[in-house]
This record gives structure tokens, C-alpha cells and sequence, in this order.
């Protein structure tokens, strides 16, 4: 079992769960955070019995965002820090490599979420908050820009107006406007958050096929930037391939049979 320091990392039935776990920094990141962050990921994907992943936070707070120290360090280097992992074919940023992952990452979002922690949390797939959660943008007010993407991700999830203006004012939200802007997909009680994350994963493993997952998931970001007809023709190609799949005869038979659909784990990249 790979040890961590930063995050704690255990599998509990379909579930694996990324804890981040420097609550005395408010989970702020280190760049040694990060790696531990991906390499759990990794962990996960690579696991057949897990079909999703939860990340969360310890105490009070998500995730602060790059702590202090590491912030001060990038600036004062002038950005000399390497800008991506060298694989040009990869999608640049914190967390992006979210989006290639062919499990879903569920955020379960328990406290406080600001800066980078937001980024973490705007790049999870679903985002279940608690209702002591609280957003805020900050990177404008530290000079700095919309990072890592976020100049795509966050008007894709509650519209250019609101993007703007979370990102301009830099303002603090609670669960509840995040909820009403479109950022929170559930809101539940602090102690119903991590059961609701398990229980969502399980209704998902109860119910759809890992690979039919994992495409879907792949169309979905691949298409909210490609034009219609294009993502339409790719649609049908992967849609032909998943008819032909032992998958679609298992889903076809459970829902004559009236019962669950029992579908294969997704094999090991």
C-alpha cells in the first residue's frame, strides 16, 4: 500500500476517498501534495473495484488552496516552477487531469474552499457540499488571473455572468448560493456528507456500466468545446461501439429479467 503523508487515501466497498489532510493549514497544498493527489488518483483508476472517487478535506476547511510558503516560492521565482507534467498531449493546470480520468470525482466539499481549493473543487465531476461550505475565488485579489483553466471551467458550470462575477469580486458564498448559481449539484448536512458521496457512488455501481462511464464522461469535455455536428458524428461512433458491447446485452437482459444490471469492472489501463 502506497503511504502518504499529505492525504489519506482508503477504499471502502466502490469507493476510494482522497482525503486532504494538513487541517492545521486548512488543507492548503504543497507542490508534495499534489504528487500524492495524483498518485492516489492513480491508485483509484487502477483499482477494479472501485467505481468512483470521493475527494474531501479534513476539519473545517476544503482545501485553502497552494499554501502560503509554496505560493511565495512560485512568485518569487518568477513562474520558474515546471508548467505542466512535459506530456504535451495532456490538458495543462491544477487538477486537469481530473477531467481524463475515466472514473467520476465526486467533491464532497465540507468547509472552506478558496483560490486553488476552489480549482480543485470546480474540477471534481459532481460536487456535494455541506452546508457549512463556503466559496471564494481570490485569485484577482492576489493579482493574479483566472488559473488553470478556470477561464473555461467556471462559465461552463454557472454561465459567464456569474464566472465574472465570483472571479471579479472575489466574494465569499455560502452552500446555499452556490447551489442557486449552479457550482453545488447537492447540499446536505455536515454529517450526511460523506455517506451521501458512498451512496451516490453506489447508485451508480448499482446501475450503469464502468466503460459506458468513461465514455460518456470523455464526450462530455471533449464536446462542450467542439462544434455540434462534429460531436454529434462523434457520439454515433462511440454509441455503435458500446451497442456491440457485452455491456449493452447485460442492461438489455436485466430490464427484462427485472432485476439489476451486473456489468464488468473497467479494465486496467
Amino acid at each position: 500500500m502506497t503511504q502518504f503523508s499529505d492525504i489519506v487515501y482508503e477504499v471502502e466497498g466502490r469507493s476510494a476517498v482522497i482525503r486532504l489532510n494538513r487541517p492545521e493549514k486548512l488543507n492548503a497544498f504543497t507542490y508534495h501534495t499534489l504528487a500524492e493527489v495524483r498518485a492516489a488518483v492513480d491508485l483509484a483508476v487502477a483499482e477494479p473495484a472501485v467505481v468512483g472517487i470521493i475527494v474531501t478535506g479534513t476539519g473545517r476547511a476544503f482545501s485553502a488552496g497552494l499554501d502560503s510558503q509554496s505560493l511565495v516560492e512560485t512568485v518569487v521565482d518568477g513562474g520558474n516552477r515546471p508548467r505542466s507534467s512535459g506530456d504535451t498531449s495532456e490538458l495543462p493546470g491544477l487538477f486537469s487531469y481530473f477531467f481524463e480520468a475515466p472514473k467520476p470525482i465526486i467533491g464532497a466539499i465540507n468547509g472552506v474552499t478558496v483560490g486553488g481549493g476552489f480549482t480543485l473543487a470546480a474540477k471534481c465531476d459532481v460536487r456535494i457540499c455541506s452546508t457549512a461550505a463556503s466559496f471564494s475565488t481570490i485569485f484577482m485579489k492576489r493579482g493574479l488571473i483566472a488559473e488553470h483553466g478556470m477561464t473555461w471551467v467556471l462559465p461552463h458550470l454557472v454561465g459567464p455572468g456569474a464566472a465574472f462575477d465570483l472571479l471579479l469580486t472575489s466574494k465569499r458564498i455560502d452552500a446555499a448560493e452556490a447551489y442557486r448559481i449552479g457550482f453545488a449539484d447537492y447540499v446536505v448536512e455536515p454529517d450526511d456528507l460523506l455517506p451521501r458521496a458512498r451512496a451516490y457512488i453506489d447508485l451508480i455501481a448499482a446501475s450503469a456500466a464502468p466503460l459506458a462511464i468513461a465514455d460518456s464522461k470523455k464526450l462530455i469535455y471533449r464536446h462542450l468545446g467542439m462544434p455540434q455536428m462534429e460531436s454529434f458524428r462523434e457520439a454515433e461512433v462511440v454509441q455503435w461501439e458500446a451497442v456491440a458491447r457485452p455491456d449493452a446485452a447485460e442492461g438489455t437482459r436485466a430490464l427484462i429479467e427485472k432485476r439489476d444490471p451486473v456489468f464488468a469492472p473497467l479494465p486496467r489501463r
